[in-house]
C-alpha cells in the first residue's frame, strides 16, 4: 500500500493536470475537411461505363439528397470494390450541390451489423466461460475505450505531451482493468506494481532508443495528421505512446499469470521460502515468456505485413529494408515492448514471492468453492477361514489336504519356505482298530 497509494495519486493527478479542460478540437470543415458521409444502397451496376470503369446507381438514405438516385463510375481493375446489388455503401459528399452525382464519391462498406452480431458472439463466450468474472472483463473492456476516447485521444490532439498522456493513460486502465477484474487483494496489487515497473521500463528504453535511432516517427497516417491539425506534434511520442499502450495489454497477462502461479504454488506448500516460490514461479515464467514473446513479435509482424511486402518489391537488400524509418520503428516497438515483457517475469515473481510468504495460507475449501467430495467406499470386510484345529499326536493324519484356502498353505505351520532339498515323507502311524462294543442281553 505505501507504494501503490502514491502511484495511483500520482496517475489521478497527472491525468488531471493534462486533461484539456475549456479546449474544443475543430473537426469536420474547421479543420479544412468538407467531405461527409451519406449512407446509400446499391441499386444497379453497369459496365458499360469505360474500359476499367463501371457505372453503380445507389439511393441515399440519408444526408441532404435523402431518397434520390444517382449513378456514380467506379473503378474496375485489380483491388477495386465489386458491388451488388443491396450493398449498402458510403458515400464522400462534398457539400457543394446535393442533386448532383460529381459531389459524391462511393468510399467504403457499411459494416455496422455485422460488427454488432461479432461483438455478441465475442461477449457471450466471455459470459460463458468467465459468467460474473467474465462480465467484470467486459466492463474494464469498456472502461478501457472510454479512457482512450476521452482521456488519451483529447489530450493528444489538444498538444500535450504523447509520452506523458500514454503514460497516465495506461496507469488509469491499468488499475481500473485489473481491480475491476481480479478484484480488490493483495494478489492484484502485486500484479499492478509489476506492470508499473514494467511500463516504466518500456518507457525509458523506448525514449532512449529512439532518439539513438533518430526516429522521427512520421508515417503516411502521422503526416496526414500533422497536415490537418496544422499545429505541431511530438511524432516521435506519439510513436512512444502507440508503444506502451500496445504493450499494456499483454503486461496485464504476464503480471495476472505470475502472480496467480505463485499464490498456488503456496497454497499447495506453505512450507516453502520466499527463494524457493520465486525459483518455481521462475520456472513457470519461463514457458510463458517465451510464448507471449512471439505473440508480440508476430502481432507487429502482421499489422506492417503490407508495408513490408511493399518494400520488398523495391528490390533493396534486407539491411535496408530493416534499417528503413516505417520498418525500424516497427523493430524498435517490437524489441523495446519485449524486452519490458521479459522484464516482467522476474519483477513481479519476486513481489509475489515476497507478499506471498507473508499472507497465511487459505485453506482451499474456504478460498474457492468446489464440488462436494464423493463419500469413500466402505472397504470390503476381510473374509475371516475357519482354520482346522491342531492335530494331537496321538490322532492320525488325514488323508487329505487341509490349509488356507487363500494363501494355499496350513498357516499354523508358521510361513512358507521352498525347500533347499527334497526331504522323505513320513509314514502315518499306523491306527489301531478301535475294540469291538460287546452287544449285551441282560438288563440295565
Amino acid at each position: 500500500m505505501w507504494l501503490l497509494v502514491p502511484l495511483a495519486l500520482a496517475t489521478i493527478v497527472g491525468a488531471a493536470l493534462l486533461y484539456p479542460f475549456g479546449h474544443e478540437q475543430k473537426t469536420g470543415a474547421d479543420v479544412g475537411l468538407h467531405q461527409r458521409p451519406v449512407q446509400a444502397v446499391v441499386t444497379g451496376v453497369q459496365e458499360n461505363c469505360g474500359e476499367k470503369c463501371i457505372a453503380v446507381s445507389v439511393r441515399m438514405t440519408d444526408g441532404d439528397a435523402s431518397g434520390q438516385s444517382i449513378t456514380i463510375p467506379s473503378p474496375l481493375g485489380p483491388g477495386a470494390p465489386r458491388f451488388q446489388i443491396g450493398d449498402e455503401v458510403v458515400l464522400s459528399y462534398s457539400g457543394s450541390q446535393p442533386q448532383a452525382a460529381e459531389s459524391y464519391q462511393i468510399v467504403d462498406f457499411q459494416r455496422g451489423w455485422s460488427l454488432v452480431v461479432l461483438a455478441l458472439l465475442f461477449a457471450a463466450a466471455v459470459l460463458l466461460l468467465g459468467r460474473w468474472q467474465g462480465l467484470a472483463a467486459l466492463g474494464a473492456l469498456l472502461l478501457s475505450f472510454v479512457v482512450l476516447v476521452l482521456f488519451v485521444m483529447p489530450s493528444i490532439l489538444a498538444g500535450e505531451n504523447p509520452l506523458l498522456v500514454a503514460v497516465a493513460g495506461a496507469g488509469l486502465i491499468m488499475f481500473v482493468v485489473l481491480y475491476l477484474t481480479h478484484g480488490l487483494s493483495a494478489r492484484t496489487s502485486t500484479a499492478v506494481l509489476g506492470t508499473l515497473v514494467s511500463l516504466a521500463l518500456i518507457g525509458v528504453l523506448g525514449a532512449l532508443f529512439s532518439v539513438a535511432s533518430k526516429l522521427t516517427g512520421l508515417d503516411e497516417d502521422t503526416i496526414n495528421l500533422v497536415t490537418v491539425l496544422g499545429t505541431d506534434i511530438d511524432t516521435r511520442g506519439l510513436l512512444l505512446a502507440g508503444t506502451l499502450i500496445g504493450a499494456l495489454g499483454v503486461l496485464d497477462d504476464v503480471t495476472v499469470t505470475q502472480t496467480s502461479a505463485v499464490w498456488e504454488l503456496r497454497r499447495a506448500n506453505d512450507k516453502l521460502t520466499w527463494r524457493e516460490l520465486f525459483a518455481a514461479g521462475s520456472r513457470i515464467g519461463r514457458d510463458h515468456m517465451s510464448s507471449v514473446v512471439n505473440t508480440l513479435v508476430m502481432a507487429y509482424a502482421g499489422a506492417a505485413l503490407p508495408l513490408l511486402l511493399a518494400i520488398s518489391l523495391a528490390g533493396r537488400s534486407m539491411g535496408e529494408i530493416l534499417t528503413a524509418q516505417q520498418i525500424a520503428q516497427e523493430i524498435v516497438r517490437t524489441l523495446v515492448g519485449s524486452i519490458g515483457l521479459v522484464a516482467a517475469v522476474p519483477v513481479t515473481t519476486a513481489l509475489a514471492a515476497l507478499v506471498a510468504v507473508r499472507q497465511e495460507v487459505a485453506p482451499a475449501s474456504a478460498a474457492e468453492p468446489s464440488e462436494p467430495e464423493p463419500e469413500p467406499e466402505p472397504e470390503p470386510e476381510q473374509k475371516t477361514v475357519k482354520r482346522a484345529k491342531p492335530e494331537s499326536p496321538d490322532q492320525p493324519r488325514r488323508a487329505r489336504i487341509e490349509g488356507d484356502l487363500f494363501i494355499g498353505y496350513d498357516p499354523d505351520k508358521g510361513p512358507w519356505e521352498r525347500p533347499s532339498r527334497p526331504r522323505a515323507r513320513r509314514a502315518a502311524p499306523a491306527s489301531q482298530a478301535p475294540p469291538a462294543r460287546r452287544r449285551s442281553s441282560g438288563s440295565p
